[in-house]
């Protein structure tokens, strides 16, 4: 890294914080809360957009081929975005990476009016361009910056504030629409609400601060890394395909997003009216924040011992997946595609037991989502501590999570049977947790400073650029 001055590469900076409150601006906690509120803004309000169900369209055709051209991109640029993080740092990385979310709603808001496919597609590319940027930064950041013994809890505070994005979303739709109970498109004011959010979340993006300018609490840093260059990041990018550490996750990384196809689309989006899709939406999110604070205290707080923890964590999380997977193919041998929407009566929030049983089921694929994904972020988090690391883990998770993402929408586009798609879901979740055991026994160790390979290596030179620049300030 180079043209970020001495605040940037830590030179000058003490090796203990001015104060000891934990909300001073370069504290993680601080930090970690700012990229929970951008994410609030950017992907909070695209995923209560693409919660409505075909982005909030009648015809699923359009927002299908959007999100393959999305998920696409995603996949390249999430594996690429940590390479490129380490390069441009956070702020450059994030500004990039938001501004996407802005043209992609407002490309529905063009569709409204025209019906033309090819903007949509075009802004669902660049979409996945930016998603990947955002994605990688924000993955560095929050396996990076928190205490080595409260991952969780800091994973589970940043999946609160970012789904409360989809919570105030989910309430756009429904009060812009609460009068239209009939099949329809949203109006033009739920895109336009949409864009304001996703403007306000990429200038936020710019006081995310670089990694070795935040400090906790005990006086160490989060990082002492120069900026990289392009060819190291390819080649470290590279071996992570050899990695075995980050082959046991594909799995888990492919299920992670392959399943709100059939969530979205299938679910909320066939057999809910479009006001109730909105509501659903503020309750699918609000189960995140749920989700995350119970799984995240699990995997801090259960045991002493690290690998306990995650093992523990990753057990309970199976279960609670066996259990609503099964809920929901319980409720998925009553209708079919074939029965959409000539056989259907769409239900309304004002349906009491009909109504009932499904927005449970809907609420708890929202449970699991959190509940799966921030279980995934904290195994990431154990496996290092340095941010240049952990940004291109959390690339290559979402990266690969993305190429599941782009499959699965056009799954739903060549009208696969919903019963096959939840059965896809179920067996891809469901394999990836003796993966994620194997990962927990093989490489996660109970020390909390102990690393292995290359994260140990860096963690050695970092300590002692920090112990020269607190004895010499005036050299690295």
């Amino acid at each position: 890294m180079g043209s970020y001055g001495d605040e940037e590469t830590g030179k000058g900076l003490p090796n203990s914080p001015p104060n000891n409150s934990i909300f001073r601006y370069n504290s993680p906690l601080v930090q970690v809360g700012l990229i929970g509120l951008v994410c609030f803004c950017c992907p909070g309000m695209f995923n209560a957009l693409s919660g409505m169900g075909g982005g909030g369209q009648v015809d699923h055709t359009a927002a299908n081929n959007a999100n393959t051209a999305l998920y696409t991109t995603f996949a390249i640029f999430g594996i690429l975005g940590g390479g490129i993080y380490n390069i441009l740092g956070p702020q450059k990385t994030l500004f990039v990476g938001c501004s996407t979310y802005i043209l992609y709603a407002g490309s529905f808001l063009y569709y409204n009016h025209h019906k033309h496919q090819a903007f949509v597609v075009v802004a669902g590319g660049l979409l996945g361009i930016g998603a990947g940027l955002l994605w990688a930064a924000q993955g560095a950041i929050m396996t990076s910056y928190p205490p080595h013994d409260r991952k969780g809890t800091y994973i589970s505070m940043f999946w609160s504030i970012f789904n409360m994005g989809g919570v105030i979303g989910g309430l756009i739709p429904f009060v812009s629409n609460y009068n239209r109970t009939t099949a329809a498109s949203v109006n033009d004011g739920t895109y336009i609400g949409f864009m304001i959010f996703m403007a306000i979340g990429t200038f936020l993006s710019l006081a995310i601060l670089h990694p070795s300018k935040v400090i906790r609490n005990d006086g160490s840093r989060c990082t002492n890394i120069k900026y990289s260059s392009v060819s190291v990041e390819l080649v470290q990018i590279l071996k992570l395909f050899g990695n075995w550490k980050m082959l046991l996750m594909v799995p888990a990384s492919v299920a992670s997003n392959f399943f709100y196809t059939y969530q979205f689309n299938n679910v909320n989006g066939v057999l809910f009216n479009l006001r109730t899709r909105g509501l659903n939406n503020v309750f699918y999110w609000g189960a995140q924040m749920i989700g995350s604070v119970f799984i995240g205290s699990i995997m801090d707080y259960s045991f002493k011992s690290r690998r306990a923890r995650g093992l523990v964590g990753i057990i309970i999380v199976g279960l609670l997946s066996t259990a609503i997977w099964g809920g929901g193919l319980a409720k998925q041998l009553k209708y079919s595609r074939e029965d959409v929407p000539d056989h259907i009566v769409l239900l309304d929030f004002k349906d009491g037991s009909k109504f009932a049983g499904p927005f449970v089921l809907y609420f708890s694929y929202g449970l699991l989502d959190a509940m799966f994904q921030s279980m995934v972020y904290w195994v990431i988090g154990a496996l290092a501590d340095d941010s240049e690391i952990l940004s291109r883990y959390t690339g290559f998770y979402k990266g690969i999570q993305s190429a599941g993402g782009a499959v699965a929408w056009q799954v739903d586009s060549r009208n696969v049977t919903f019963l096959n798609q939840l059965i896809a879901n179920w067996a891809l979740t469901t394999f990836s947790f003796p993966l994620l055991i194997a990962l927990i026994l093989l490489a996660v160790k109970d020390g909390n400073k102990e690393e292995e390979g290359a994260t140990k290596e860096v963690a050695i030179s970092s300590n002692r650029d920090i112990s020269t620049t607190v004895d010499k300030p005036d050299k690295e």
